[in-house]
């Protein structure tokens, strides 16, 4: 998985390219916690649009840095998840605490 930042004013925005699944989870994790802290961001987006494939996993990834950027005041959302990705947020309960925004500029525009 190949991941690039992008900071505009006090968000974050993570471009997530490849498969998220155990392979690449613990990476991703880290490379994401590292930019939270060290800019300490209060806002994230996370743009699926390069996914192709996720698991539990990835899951596991977001709903990780939701609970960070939120006990730290912030907010977190996901843009451009592709329908199979899409499914895995359904079936996993996401949604009901992660907003999804269709673009990155319309979750810039709402976060």
């Amino acid at each position: 998985m190949y991941l690039k930042f992008e900071k505009s004013d006090e968000t974050l925005i993570v471009h997530l390219i490849g498969e998220l699944d155990h392979h690449s989870a613990e990476e991703v994790r880290v490379k994401i916690d590292d930019r939270i802290e060290r800019d300490n961001i209060r806002r994230v987006i996370l743009n699926f649009s390069g996914v192709t494939f996720m698991d539990s996993s990835g899951i596991g990834v977001v709903v990780g840095r939701y609970k960070k950027v939120l006990s730290n005041g912030g907010n977190i959302c996901v843009a451009d998840v592709n329908k199979s990705v899409n499914r895995v947020f359904e079936l996993s309960g996401l949604f009901k605490i992660i907003k999804k925004f269709n673009t990155v500029d319309e979750a810039v525009r709402c976060v």
